[in-house]
C-alpha cells in the first residue's frame, strides 16, 4: 500500500517532478559533500575553455543546502511549475520541456550580455518565470497574500517583487530577469501568433523530434490531425471573408459610378439653368 508521501510524489506530472527530484538530489550531493557548489554555478570562461557543459545545467538544480529556504523554493517551484503542467500543458508534456529549455537559454544569454545580471545560480529566476507564465495564463483566478489583500493572478508576479524588495537586502535582480523571460515566453507563444502579421507562425514551437521521444508518435499523429484540422477552420474563415470583400468593394464601386453620373447629371443641367436665367 503506497504511503501518502508516495502518492503524492507519483501523482506530480514527470517533468515538474523530474525537475524536483534533480534539483533535491543535487542538494543531498552537496549536503553530503560529494560534489562543491564550485562545480556547480555558471562560469563562462571554465565552459568555454575547461569544456565543463555541466555548469550549463546544474547552474538550474542547485537551490542551496538543505534549510528552509529550501524547502520555500522547493514548495514554491513544485506549486507553479505543477499547475502550469497540468493546466495549459496537459497532455503536452514535451512542449512544456521546451519551454524550460528555450526560458534556460534566454536566462543564461541575458547574464552574459546584459550588465549586472550575472548570477552564480538561475534555478530561482526559472522558477519565477513559470510564476510569471502560469499567471497571465489564468487573469481571471484570485490569490490572497498573507490574509492582506485580495488580486487577480497576473499581479502575482509583481506582488512577490515588491515582497522581495521589502525584507531583502539585496536588489532582486533574479525576480526581474524571470519576468523578462517569461513576459518574452508569453509574447511569442501566446499573443504574436494570433496577429495577422504574424501568419499565424508559432516561433516557438516544439521540434518534432522533442514531442516524438517524450509525447510518442501516437500524440505526434494527434497534433498533426489537430493542426490540420485548424488550417482547415483557417481556410474556411478565408474563404467565407472573401466573397463578403468582393461584394462589398461590387456594391460599393456600383454606388461611386452613380455618383459621378449623378454629379456629371448636374453639371450637363448648371448650363441649361444659366440660360434660362
Amino acid at each position: 500500500m503506497a504511503i501518502p508521501l508516495e502518492t503524492w510524489y507519483y501523482d506530480i506530472p514527470v517533468i515538474t517532478r523530474t525537475y524536483i527530484t534533480a534539483a533535491l538530489s543535487t542538494s543531498l550531493a552537496v549536503q553530503l559533500r560529494l560534489v562543491h557548489p564550485l562545480q556547480l554555478y555558471l562560469n563562462y570562461d571554465l565552459i568555454v575553455y575547461k569544456r565543463q557543459y555541466w555548469r550549463l545545467l546544474t547552474n538550474f538544480l542547485f537551490f542551496g543546502k538543505f534549510s528552509l529556504d529550501l524547502l520555500f523554493h522547493m514548495f514554491f517551484l513544485a506549486r507553479y511549475s505543477r499547475m502550469l503542467e497540468e493546466g495549459s500543458f496537459r497532455n503536452r508534456s514535451a512542449d512544456y520541456f521546451w519551454m524550460l529549455v528555450l526560458s534556460s537559454i534566454s536566462l543564461v544569454i541575458l547574464c552574459v550580455f546584459v550588465p549586472f545580471t550575472d548570477m552564480p545560480f538561475l534555478g530561482s529566476p526559472l522558477a519565477f518565470t513559470l510564476v510569471y507564465v502560469w499567471s497571465r495564463r489564468n487573469p481571471y483566478i484570485r490569490l490572497n497574500f498573507l490574509g492582506l489583500f485580495v488580486f487577480s493572478a497576473p499581479w502575482l508576479p509583481w506582488v512577490l517583487l515588491a515582497f522581495s524588495l521589502l525584507i531583502g537586502s539585496n536588489f532582486p535582480t533574479g525576480d526581474l530577469m524571470g519576468i523578462a523571460v517569461g513576459h518574452l515566453y508569453y509574447f511569442l507563444e501566446d499573443i504574436w501568433p494570433r496577429e495577422p502579421q504574424s501568419g499565424g507562425r508559432r516561433w516557438l514551437k516544439t521540434p518534432e523530434l522533442i514531442v516524438r521521444l517524450i509525447d510518442g508518435p501516437e500524440m505526434m499523429l494527434e497534433r498533426e490531425v489537430e493542426e490540420e484540422e485548424e488550417y482547415a477552420r483557417d481556410d474556411q474563415q478565408h474563404e467565407e471573408t472573401v466573397p463578403e470583400t468582393h461584394q462589398s468593394g461590387i456594391e460599393a464601386t456600383s454606388t461611386e459610378v452613380h455618383r459621378e453620373d449623378h454629379g456629371q447629371e448636374n453639371l450637363e443641367a448648371r448650363p441649361a439653368a444659366n440660360a434660362f436665367a
